[in-house]
Formats: structure tokens, C-alpha cells, sequence
């Protein structure tokens, strides 16, 4: 039988952390674990967005526990500021969905001068997780999901010498850059973790093709390029919903069948019940896996010693 919402298991007592839960897959993620009994930070850049999210999940859950934490992931400050507040406000935390991000806009950059897809969807998340494992690593056995993309087919290793693409910028190449890099982290954080022998568990799923405002806001910001007009229409005429979309997500995060390093995915590449799926050769390269760790860290200057964190 196909694994739905249904199956997620009670969540009560615990503390979950999803990015961009004001839209889309975010907003799903965040209803369906509050369903469940969990208390979810919903961390979003949008306050007002944030608050009107924050009001419809009440509305169908009136006893939903929420908490709204700002974040804009293109800020390293605000970054550090929402991990300060989460650690303030909770001794551990039991699930961590790195799920927020951008697509295929126009060349820009973030507040602190990186690329501005892959300074917010890669080392915004990197960024945040290592300031949240304490957090993770206090809980009895914390997961950490980052979202990826079917982009990542079409995505390459980071280069260590021109990681924001000076000079070679397309907007589908740095998206898929992010996407790639997104799955390699989490791979690789799986990795330092189990060498580490932690409890914390790291996973990876990507929603296949959904109707959310991720693609709208593709439109918007390149002013409606060709590339990006075709996959609003194709998410609006042959995607999932966005309660199907964030299925693959949510079974990572909470399937107790469900193993460190592995990928979920629909089934049909882009369509279908949440499964688990093979990760490819080219996914499981080390060597770029470990040289996106080191660049992650020299362009945030944060050293993300998993072992240390662990043991600390």
C-alpha cells in the first residue's frame, strides 16, 4: 500500500524545524507533523506570509502548537539569530527539514556575497544545521532532511576556485549547482555522523514535480523567462498537489523504517507515492561530497566539526 500522511507516526513531544514553512511544501510538512502532536518551528524569511500560514493550519488544527521564527537563509546574521532563538527556546530538537529555497532567478547575490541560489539553498541550510546540532544530537534520535531536486541530474560539483560562478552564471546551472550540492551534504553529513556514532540521522528527498508558488515565483523574478514559464505550466497541469509533493519529506523524516543516507523520491521520478529510492553512482562522490564540505565552510567561516559537535 502507498505511504500517506496517514502513516506518520504521533509526533507528540516533539520538536520539529521546517524552512519556508509558509508555502508550499513547507506549509504541508508543518500541518501534517502539527497533526501529529509535534510542536513545529515554522522558520520563515516572509512574517506576514509566515503569520497567515500560521492562522490556516490553526484553523483546520485548532491545537496545532506553533512557533514562528524568523530566517531569511541569504543572511548568515539571520541565519545565526533563528538558531540562537530555536536554542533558546528548546533543549533538542527531534526533526530538522532543510526545505525552503529559490529557482532559477535572475543573477543576484545574498547579504553576505554568495550566488544567491546556492547562498540560499545550500549554504544557508549547511549553515543552519551546524548551528542547530546540539540541538539534534540532545534528542534520542533527531533526523535532518534536506530537499533536493530532479535538478541535481543536471547539476555540478561545486568548483572550489569559482563556487558562486563569477563569470558563468545561468540561472538553471546554479539551480542545479544548489540541488546537487543539497544532496551531496546530506550524504556527507550521514557519513561524518555514523563515523561519529550518532544517533542522528541524515536523509534526503526531493518532491518531484508540485504545484507550489515555487515556479510562480520563478516567473516573477526572471520576468517570465521561456525555461520558466514551461515548468509553471507543466507543475500546473501535470504536478502534485503540495500536500503530495511533501510526502517524500515527511516519510524521511518520520518513517521509523527509515535509514541514515537514504533518498525519497515519488515514484515515478516525478509523480507518484513517496518511495524509497537508489542513489546513483555520481551521488555517493565522495571526493565532491567532502569538497563541498570544505568550501561550505570556508564561505560561511563556520567549521563544522560533526565529531566535536557529537561528542560536545
Amino acid at each position: 500500500m502507498s505511504w500517506t500522511a496517514f502513516d506518520i507516526p504521533d509526533q507528540t513531544d516533539r520538536v520539529a524545524v521546517v524552512t519556508g514553512a509558509n508555502g508550499g511544501l513547507g506549509f504541508e510538512s508543518a500541518r501534517e507533523l502539527a497533526r501529529k502532536g509535534a510542536h513545529v518551528v515554522m522558520a520563515a524569511r516572509n512574517q506576514a506570509k509566515a503569520d497567515n500560514a500560521r492562522a490556516a493550519i490553526l484553523a483546520e488544527i485548532p491545537d496545532a502548537s506553533l512557533e514562528i521564527v524568523p530566517l531569511d537563509l541569504g543572511s548568515l546574521a539571520s541565519v545565526e539569530a533563528a538558531a540562537q532563538a530555536i536554542r533558546n527556546g528548546h533543549l533538542r530538537v527531534d526533526v530538522l527539514i532543510n526545505n525552503a529555497g529559490i529557482m532559477a532567478v535572475p543573477q543576484g547575490a545574498t547579504a553576505d556575497g554568495f550566488e544567491i541560489q546556492f547562498g540560499t539553498n545550500h549554504l544557508g541550510h549547511f549553515a543552519l544545521t551546524a548551528r542547530l546540532m546540539p540541538t539534534l544530537v540532545a534528542a534520542d534520535a533527531a533526523r535532518v532532511v534536506t530537499i533536493t531536486s530532479t535538478a541535481r541530474h543536471f547539476g555540478r560539483p561545486v568548483d572550489p576556485a569559482n563556487p558562486n560562478l563569477h563569470g558563468k552564471y545561468d540561472p538553471w546551472r546554479a539551480y542545479g549547482q544548489s540541488k546537487l550540492a543539497n544532496l551531496y551534504f546530506a550524504v556527507e553529513l550521514q557519513r561524518r555522523l555514523a563515523q561519529a556514532g550518532s544517533t542522528v540521522l541524515s536523509l534526503v528527498a526531493h518532491p518531484g514535480l508540485s504545484d507550489t508558488d515555487l515556479q510562480a515565483t520563478s516567473v516573477q523574478n526572471t520576468g517570465g523567462g521561456s525555461s520558466q514559464k514551461f515548468f509553471h505550466w507543466l507543475a500546473g497541469t501535470t504536478g502534485m498537489s503540495p500536500a503530495q509533493g511533501a510526502l517524500p519529506g515527511l516519510r524521511a523524516a518520520t518513517d521509523p523504517a527509515a535509514s541514515g543516507g537514504e533518498l525519497y523520491a515519488p515514484r515515478f521520478v516525478n509523480t507518484g507515492p513517496p518511495v524509497r529510492r537508489p542513489l546513483l553512482r555520481r551521488s555517493t562522490n565522495r571526493q565532491a561530497a567532502a569538497t563541498l564540505w570544505e568550501v561550505s565552510q570556508q564561505q560561511t567561516g563556520i567549521t563544522f566539526d560533526v565529531a566535536a559537535l557529537v561528542r560536545g
